[in-house]
């Protein structure tokens, strides 16, 4: 279970999981791909975005272009997750991609990272 993780409720939503606030899900979403870079040697764009969205569900591509290019670096140049600057671009490409759109103002990302 993640910090600020709410109950599962099949009701509300099946496949993923809930916070009590952006920051909390933002959290969890920064300290996954710290563990995917850690546990997993997976250190660019390429590699993080590929285990992150699946090709069987996304247009693995095309995320991981869009990512790159939002973060202003080559799709397999090597990134450190742990760096502030780097994991909140991350951050931010991930969910604006996700989304369509960024519903979220810097200073979420922020105390996102300052919650890790």
């Amino acid at each position: 279970k993640w910090k600020g993780q709410l109950p599962y409720d099949p009701a509300i939503e099946k496949r993923f999981c809930r916070f009590e606030s952006p920051e909390y899900g933002i959290r969890a979403l920064m300290s996954l791909l710290g563990t995917y870079q850690r546990k997993y040697g997976l250190k660019t764009v390429s590699a993080l975005i590929n285990r992150w969205a699946p090709t069987n569900e996304n247009n693995t591509s095309a995320y991981v272009s869009g990512v790159a290019k939002e973060l202003g670096v080559s799709p397999t140049a090597v990134i450190n997750v742990f760096d502030k600057k780097t994991a909140i671009g991350l951050a931010k490409a991930i969910v604006r991609h996700e989304n369509g759109s960024q519903p979220y103002n810097d200073e979420a990302f922020e105390r996102a990272f300052n919650l890790l």
